[in-house]
């Protein structure tokens, strides 16, 4: 006690007692402050002296001006007590677990209208700081595209991408409706926007990394007529302030006008008048309700429901179709007797009466658009926008000189053989040694023949397949035995060229499925004893040449012909025939192959355009595909069998060192006639083939419509359009 009361006195009378004793006395009285005198020296007990506190400056932050505190603190003093609640404060009291850390239901109302009252602001801002454009989008100033020459002149330009701008008087109620039902029901009664479909389009954009529709028709108003197609949140976002702004200044029928005469519906048209031509042959006006349904289903994707297009297509197109019929029954604008008439799929035009001319020009601007559109990645909608100008390949010269002939052909068939003439057709096509198209022969008419005799793959090559079994045994030589290595095969290596000699293999005759040995016949059953196989090339024997493609192997056989240029799709199974031509090329792909003769063994890939600019703007194509088909000397030694081949059968018809090839081609069933060769590095393929296409796509029997050997008539087209030969 003495102790302590000594401590104490000490400290308020300025006495020093013992440090020790000092110590021991503040420490048992916890509860008295601490108030050191400061003049005192240090106290060594209380550790290292604080400096940096000492020097630490007090904190000052910036302060109102006194005038402006007075006012606003009676506005403070309000809001304080609500502050002070929402203000959250973790963890709450009265909660336990999980709860604690809930804000309150206070706090979730205020952070809610908080949110809408600066969504619906920046709403209210973005819509007055929002213009209609005054400038239309480019549906309004489509162009055509043009077409050129190899020469550079003006060959076609492309005018079925047309706009025919409808009153909405002139439009049928039943193709308003059709069209409403399928994509807007709601138009008439909407703000011109539908917040769920925008909604759904956000978070299809955002959430899943595309779009989705759920455009209104004043939407894809505003998209077709002022805005872009491209698919992006900022577009969507334009569009509905656009789509706003527009509905209360416009009447929902001028809007529902334009929406009909600017909208996409494929095969190159825009609007309700031209669709209903392109595809039912009539004007708007005279649709009726089943025909407006199916136009009403292009608004989803022309090429997702244009029926002719393919088997899945029709399939999507029906099944739209009586969707959109019972729509209208549901929302009151079709009764169900009427809708009970439409039972029957409205079937559309198979092509478009609006693209056609009539003349050759047709297919070489069907040829040229679509390879364009794959090889310039351009797609069917923005190609049918215009403004594109095509320099194709074609050369205006023998373009001419090559329908002259076919022409000529026809006339002459006509009067000699009048029955048969009904129904042939006449595919030819000359393509250069670098792949460039240079002339086709489509057809008599393009407005009345569905598909172009120059592409079409429908009659077997015959004896002109002959050089690509020839050219496969050179370059990969034969095998007569198993587990033999490959013997070399040169031009004069002997083979049977007898009439009806047995094919062979490794383990003996070919049998086919019915049980008979395979034998191949010569033209007039004519045998030829053992020949080399230049001699019967040059003679156009076959008897070898099956049994050389057994030799080198069948696989290896279609591998030649394919890497040659001939479509894998166009080869024929892989049995004897197939070295007889049993494929089905077309002419533009033997020309092709034979100009690979021509090209020292070096394929392209044969095209139709060499360059596409867009408004002056140039725009990039794929680069046609160049392989080596087999070697050089491979294709010297077909070409020179070839040169053989043409002398033969047309002595006299060219110099002898002129550099012209050619070989005519048969089949056993006399279905077909060609003629294929090559003359200055250009290559030329003539087929004469009868087909009745409103009955089947069977090949006919030629009846004399061909000609005669001595008379051939794809000859006779193939050196008309090869004049001269040198």
């Amino acid at each position: 006690m003495q102790l302590k009361v000594d401590a104490l006195r000490g400290r308020y009378t300025g006495a020093q007692p013992h440090e020790t004793m000092q110590l021991r006395a503040l420490q048992t009285q916890p509860d008295l402050p601490d108030q050191p005198d400061p003049s005192a020296p240090p106290d060594p007990s209380d550790g290292p002296p604080r400096r940096r506190a000492d020097r630490r400056k007090p904190r000052t932050g910036p302060t109102l001006p006194p005038a402006l505190t007075r006012r606003l603190a009676p506005l403070v003093a309000v809001a304080a007590p609500y502050a002070r609640k929402l203000k959250p404060v973790y963890p709450r009291p009265g909660r336990t677990g999980w709860r604690r850390w809930l804000p309150s239901w206070k706090q979730w109302l205020g952070a809610t209208l908080s949110a809408l009252g600066l969504s619906t602001l920046l709403l209210t801002i973005a819509y007055a700081a929002t213009d209609i454009p005054r400038n239309l989008n480019t549906y309004a100033t489509q162009q055509d595209n043009v077409y050129f020459w190899s020469d550079g002149t003006p060959m076609a330009r492309t005018g079925w991408v047309q706009r025919q701008a409808m009153p909405l008087k002139d439009i049928p109620e039943d193709v308003r409706w059709a069209v409403l039902a399928a994509e807007n029901e709601s138009f008439y009664s909407d703000p011109g926007i539908s917040f769920r479909g925008i909604g759904r389009a956000l978070w299809r954009t955002v959430g899943k990394g595309d779009t989705q529709g759920g455009s209104t028709v004043t939407q894809q108003y505003v998209k077709n007529v002022y805005l872009s197609q491209d698919q992006s949140v900022s577009r969507k976002f334009t569009e509905a302030m656009i789509a706003l702004k527009l509905d209360n200044r416009m009447s929902k029928d001028k809007i529902l006008e334009g929406y009909l005469n600017t909208s996409w519906f494929g095969r190159g048209t825009y609007g309700i008048q031209r669709a209903a031509q392109a595809y039912y042959g009539k004007d708007v006006g005279d649709l009726d309700a089943s025909e407006a349904a199916f136009l009403a289903s292009l608004l989803k994707g022309a090429g997702l429901y244009d029926p002719t297009l393919s088997p899945a297509n029709h399939s999507r197109a029906v099944e739209r179709w009586t969707w959109t019929l019972d729509r209208m029954v549901k929302i009151g604008k079709l009764s169900q007797a009427e809708r009970a008439k439409f039972r029957t799929f409205p079937e559309p035009l198979k092509r478009n009466p609006l693209y056609d001319t009539g003349q050759q020009s047709d297919y070489l601007v069907e040829l040229a658009s679509q390879y364009a559109r794959k090889t310039a990645h351009i797609t069917d909608q923005e190609f049918d926008l215009g403004g594109y100008q095509i320099y194709t390949t074609f050369d205006r010269k023998r373009e001419s000189a090559l329908t002259d002939e076919v022409t000529k052909a026809r006339k002459k068939a006509r009067k000699t053989t009048p029955g048969p003439a009904g129904t042939v057709h006449y595919g030819a096509a000359s393509v250069a040694a670098d792949g460039r198209i240079l002339a086709v022969h489509g057809g008599p008419d393009h407005r009345t023949q569905g598909y172009n005799e120059s592409n079409a793959s429908t009659v077997p090559a015959g004896s002109a397949f002959l050089p690509f079994v020839y050219a496969a045994g050179l370059e990969h030589g034969v095998t007569e035995r198993r587990d033999v290595p490959r013997e070399r095969v040169t031009p004069q290596t002997l083979y049977d060229g007898d009439d009806d000699v047995p094919v062979t293999t490794p383990e003996g005759p070919y049998w086919d499925r019915s049980g008979k040995k395979v034998s191949a016949h010569n033209d007039d059953k004519k045998s030829w004893g053992r020949i080399s196989l230049h001699q019967a090339l040059a003679n156009s024997v076959n008897t070898p040449f099956m049994q050389l493609g057994m030799d080198t192997g069948l696989d290896r056989v279609k591998q030649t012909a394919q890497a040659a240029g001939l479509l894998p799709s166009s080869m024929g199974p892989q049995v004897p025939a197939l070295s007889l031509g049993s494929s089905t090329p077309s002419a533009i792909r033997m020309a092709s192959g034979y100009a690979t003769f021509a090209a020292k063994g070096t394929h392209t890939e044969p095209y139709s355009v060499r360059r596409i600019t867009r408004n002056g703007s140039s725009v990039r194509l794929d680069t046609p595909a160049t392989r080596r088909a087999f070697g050089r000397g491979v294709a010297e030694a077909v070409t020179e069998a070839l040169g053989d081949s043409f002398r033969t059968a047309h002595p006299g018809a060219a110099s002898g060192t002129a550099p012209v090839a050619g070989k005519a081609g048969t089949t056993e069933d006399d279905t077909a006639a060609w003629y294929v060769g090559t003359a200055e590095s250009v290559s030329t393929a003539v087929v004469v083939y009868r087909m009745d296409l409103a009955k089947s796509l069977e090949p006919l029997p030629l009846e004399g419509v061909a000609g005669t050997p001595a008379d051939s008539v794809p000859y006779g087209i193939w050196a008309g359009a090869m004049n001269p030969l040198g």
